[in-house]
């Protein structure tokens, strides 16, 4: 039975194996928090990039949207009928953002924070799980793990996790290391009844900001693990099993390698695009350019004209002009859905969705869309 160690671990983890992918894992860390200042606005990156983590964070614990009914529920269009799911993955959203305002903030990640999130998440305040009955299962349904049963334990081992993650005088090891240890201790905690896994890995991007390894929330581990579900749940056990602690230190390293690595071609290509649309758009518009106006192409990939007049501070009728003429020369996809219009960045789409959007695909997908009322 696994006994949940009190932290710091009383164990060596400077290991040749992690020290060398260590190395790698913070060199590309680096270059994404470089790489992430090259888009002027950095609410860009926070908006699409946060969408696409609560998307995929969800999809872990089997809540599946798509990346449609996330961008019709972010546009607010109140008679779109959103899924269950999309409004959880939604929640998910919310909470990470408002982790990420606290961090910036307090540079703290407190358990009132941690309780916060959670309940962001599930949209309950529920707390620390006060009655026992919880356990970990398998597919087949057997126990694989039980966690911590009184709330008195839970509150003792989330205390030290606290101390663990905000205090660096009680280890000195690297940052990366230690997140690892802190995602294995709080999903090993379990300290709530709904939600820990989703909690867990917002904790994770959240550390990485409150060590100033990167500037903004950008980095993702969610589709690594999607990738490799049935390595990382059996690394987890394994961990308490076997006290195989390297073998979980170099799985989530490598994560952070690799996410980091396709988030650095992601950002590029979002910059790439947006350069190409400010070199055609500016002698398109003249006078009627602005910063402004390409950055709401890109912060709402669906986009309507009350956000181009708010964000711009113009008339309804210029707003409506500006639009029209983006939609007249192919920079978006207009569409009349009830009695309103909505433009459609489809390159951007393209690029979140990993695909390739063709002519008859975006009429698909506004077709699709019309088809709901």
């Amino acid at each position: 039975m696994y006994k949940i160690p009190i932290l710091p671990l009383k164990k060596d983890l400077d290991t040749i194996s992690i020290l060398k992918q260590l190395n790698k894992s913070n060199r590309k860390l680096a270059e994404l928090k470089g790489v992430a200042l090259t888009i002027p606005n950095e609410n860009i990156l926070i908006n699409t990039l946060i969408l696409q983590e609560a998307k995929d964070s969800s999809a872990i614990e089997n809540i599946i949207t798509t990346n449609d009914e996330l961008y019709k529920a972010e546009v607010d269009l109140k008679n779109f009928a959103i899924s269950s799911s999309t409004k959880e993955v939604l929640y998910y959203s919310d909470a990470l953002k408002h982790g990420f305002d606290s961090i910036r903030r307090n540079k703290l990640l407190s358990l009132s924070i941690i309780k916060d999130i959670q309940a962001t998440i599930v949209h309950n305040d529920a707390g620390f799980r006060s009655v026992a009955g919880t356990n970990l299962q398998n597919q087949n349904k057997d126990i694989v793990y039980t966690p911590p049963q009184s709330k008195d334990e839970i509150e003792k081992y989330m205390t030290n996790l606290e101390i663990f993650i905000n205090d660096d005088s009680i280890s000195d090891i690297d940052p990366l290391i230690k997140m690892a240890i802190i995602h294995h201790q709080f999903e090993s905690i379990h300290p709530f009844y709904d939600g820990n896994g989703r909690t867990g890995r917002i904790i994770n991007v959240l550390y990485l900001v409150m060590k100033n390894l990167l500037d903004l929330p950008i980095l993702y581990l969610s589709r690594y693990i999607i990738e490799n579900k049935s390595e990382y749940y059996k690394l987890l056990q394994d961990v308490r099993d076997k006290e195989s602690w390297e073998d979980w230190i170099l799985f989530i390293l490598k994560a952070v390698e690799q996410t980091a690595s396709q988030t650095i071609v992601l950002v590029k290509e979002i910059g790439q695009i947006m350069q190409e649309y400010k070199m055609k758009m500016r002698p398109l518009m003249g006078t009627k350019y602005s910063h402004a106006l390409l950055n709401n192409l890109f912060y709402h990939p669906y986009t309507k004209i009350e956000f181009v007049e708010k964000e711009l501070k113009v008339s309804r009728l210029t707003a409506t002009n500006y639009l029209n003429i983006l939609a007249e020369n192919n920079f978006v996809t207009k569409t009349k859905i009830g009695r309103s219009n909505y433009y459609l960045n489809t390159e951007l789409i393209n690029l979140l969705t990993n695909r390739n959007i063709k002519e008859t695909e975006v009429k698909d997908t506004i077709e699709s869309i019309t088809n709901i009322f």
